[in-house]
């Protein structure tokens, strides 16, 4: 903390210093004179150097200067034998004043320039900090315009190719590559350069593109976000694991225009986060009884990926009233 830090003129920073300096020594001065009913004029010169530091620390040197000076003084005046006097009565008394000026001196030059240091460190933290969110922010849209190039690269191969079965697994690669640029490039937009991500605004935005582009106007979409922040790479990895669980419920839940209902929340807690998406589409209620052999799809091994990318526990429940979605992150 700096309490000159703030302000604009350095007349201004010096006047708030000084004055700083001046309650410093007046909170010591008090601070003594109580001591004084049970020790007088013993250590003379003890509470000098807290004094010294601290206004030193907090208020720049300018305060650290106007303590020694105030606090020295008044030390030796009022509790220095002879007490309310300057004279020395013990011989070795000068010398012993001396030294200690000398030594609360260079507690106010060491403890200004470690002071400086301290904020000289900070001052590059912060940069690297800026730099780093700036190279961040610049690879999530190097990374979106990557999707996007994918994503194009696939449709002019697409249109070379006559066999059904060909188209539709393009369709379907081009659909995900899609989606990954959607997430990276929804993010970027709505929270810039934040370590932290609102997942409120942030999942909601996700959710509600998805249904605009996937979900037939009878699928009803219901979401429960609670107001909370998350480290940027986490949010990320929460949005695309929503994204696909989102999009394998428009294609296999409620096919054939059929009608049905999704529910999305998000809830915060202090020991972690849980995502949980949830439908009564008729498409995954029908895979209850099925081969339980048959090897998971690419959304399933998606969804799993980005589980771990989050840190997260994931876990899938099916029946007869439809499919549960749950990502779940506890802190350790």
């Amino acid at each position: 903390m700096d309490f000159a830090g703030s302000l604009d003129t350095r007349w201004q920073r010096i006047l708030v210093g000084i004055a700083f300096g001046i309650i410093a020594a007046a909170v010591m001065i008090l601070l003594r004179s109580v001591l004084n009913m049970w020790a007088p004029t013993s250590g003379p010169f003890a509470l000098v150097y807290p004094t010294v530091l601290i206004a030193t620390l907090y208020g720049r040197w300018q305060a650290g200067l106007v303590a020694y000076v105030i606090c020295f003084l008044w030390a030796w005046w009022g509790i220095l034998p002879e007490t309310h006097s300057f004279r020395f009565v013990v011989p070795t008394d000068p010398s012993r004043v001396a030294i200690n000026a000398f030594a609360a001196m260079i507690v106010v030059i060491f403890a200004e320039a470690w002071r400086r240091a301290v904020r000289e460190a900070a001052a590059a933290r912060d940069l690297e900090i800026e730099r780093r969110d700036m190279l961040m922010a610049e690879l999530e849209h190097r990374t979106k315009n990557n999707f996007a190039l994918v994503a194009s690269l696939l449709s002019l191969q697409k249109r070379r190719l006559d066999d059904p079965a060909s188209v539709a697994a393009l369709d379907e690669a081009i659909g995900r590559v899609s989606t990954f640029a959607g997430a990276y490039a929804n993010l970027a937009a709505t929270h810039g350069e934040g370590v932290h991500v609102d997942m409120h605004e942030y999942l909601t935005d996700v959710v509600q593109r998805v249904a605009r582009g996937a979900f037939e106007s009878k699928v009803a979409v219901a979401m429960d976000i609670d107001q909370c922040s998350i480290p940027r790479q986490t949010a990320v990895a929460v949005g695309l694991f929503a994204n696909e669980a989102l999009t394998n419920a428009a294609k296999y839940a409620f096919p054939e225009a059929h009608d049905g209902k999704v529910d999305i929340a998000f809830k915060c807690h202090e020991k972690g986060w849980a995502l949980t998406i949830s439908d009564n589409g008729i498409g995954n209620a029908q895979t209850v009884g099925r081969d339980k052999a048959a090897k998971p799809g690419l959304g399933t091994g998606l969804m799993a990926a980005f589980a771990q990318q989050a840190g997260a526990d994931h876990e899938s429940r099916i029946s007869e009233r439809g499919r549960t979605l749950i990502l779940r992150r506890e802190s350790e």
